[in-house]
């Protein structure tokens, strides 16, 4: 039996049934512009690094030839250029105010491509390869970074729920939440379901914490048994993520799998690609769809740049293959 009745049982998700604010949902079109970055990183990881140096033209006008690695660099240009874009659109004065909450949540989503930069190259050998010593493999490490942004999110709304101010709260009993996926089943499947499930708990951590205002950031939860409040919490979320990018980074040094160049660069650009999607993180959709003065949208530039991205690595990928 549940200790408090105001929460009703069974429970299916903690993060709509104890929600304060209405969520502001994924645009469909930043959902969408996954599948072209999903070409464009397998289009990438295709090259050789002996490839990098071969003569590449970059524009059909011009006279000289430009080696194939800066056909990666100029991706990472690309978007770089629709991050400034969105910036200089949105001081024409009428961007929507966002909340507090939505610079963490922006971390986090940034943090996210990171995590992805470091994986997407990983075999599911990679994944599973023990590097001894008692270290976890790169598989149990993405469990655990799964399960633990799942948490965040329906504690952080239970807390946000609770109210609590000014004093220190307490840890919910059990029974208020539904069991948790273990670790093990986080991490269960392949590669790209896994990430997937990252994704998807990314997602809705997001847009369910979107509009929490200035008071719901002061109210009192609590973090590894110490009193803190829900700001602090939020700003776990990409800290969370980016402490074991770092672990994965050492578990691979341990394995002896050194990156590629390639490979560098394609963590180059997901994670510019990382920094623009945040700029999405926590408008809604009338928001990222208005146009600025020059006619473009947030959610237009995006689509652009993904495009002209894709189009570039796909362009790449040619010009490496053996003739």
């Amino acid at each position: 039996m549940l200790a408090d009745a105001r929460y009703a049982w069974p429970m299916q998700d903690p993060l709509i049934e104890f929600a304060t604010v209405p969520p502001i949902p994924l645009h469909p079109a930043v959902a969408a512009a996954r599948e072209p970055l999903g070409r464009l990183v397998a289009d990438l990881l295709s090259v050789p690094d002996t490839a990098l140096d071969v003569p590449w033209r970059w524009r059909s006008t011009d006279m000289d030839d430009l080696e194939l690695r800066y056909g990666v660099y100029w991706i990472h240009e690309r978007l770089e250029a629709a991050i400034g874009a969105i910036e200089v659109g949105r001081s024409d004065g009428r961007a929507a105010a966002i909340g507090p909450a939505v610079p963490p949540l922006a971390a986090m989503a940034a943090a996210r491509w990171e995590l992805r930069g470091a994986l997407a190259p990983l075999s599911a050998t990679d994944w599973d390869s023990d590097p001894g010593g008692g270290e976890w493999t790169i598989r149990r490490t993405v469990g655990h970074i799964i399960g633990g942004q799942r948490s965040y999110g329906w504690y952080n709304a239970w807390y946000a729920r609770e109210g609590v101010v000014g004093r220190e709260t307490v840890r919910p009993p059990d029974e208020v939440m539904p069991p948790e996926p273990t670790e093990d089943e986080e991490a269960a499947g392949a590669p790209s379901a896994v990430l997937g499930r990252f994704d998807d708990i990314v997602d809705a951590n997001a847009g369910a914490a979107a509009r929490l205002d200035a008071a719901a950031m002061r109210v009192s939860a609590r973090w590894a048994g110490l009193p803190v409040t829900i700001d602090f919490r939020l700003g776990r979320y990409g800290s969370h993520i980016r402490e074991h990018t770092v672990q994965v980074d050492k578990t691979l040094a341990m394995l002896g799998r050194q990156p590629s160049e390639v490979e560098r660069l394609v963590r180059l650009v997901l994670a510019t690609y990382g920094r623009l999607e945040a700029r999405l993180v926590g408008r809604a959709a009338d928001d990222l769809d208005r146009p600025f003065a020059d006619g473009s949208s947030a959610i237009a530039i995006l689509e652009a740049a993904v495009a002209d991205a894709a189009e570039t690595a796909a362009r790449v990928r040619d010009a490496a293959a053996p003739t």
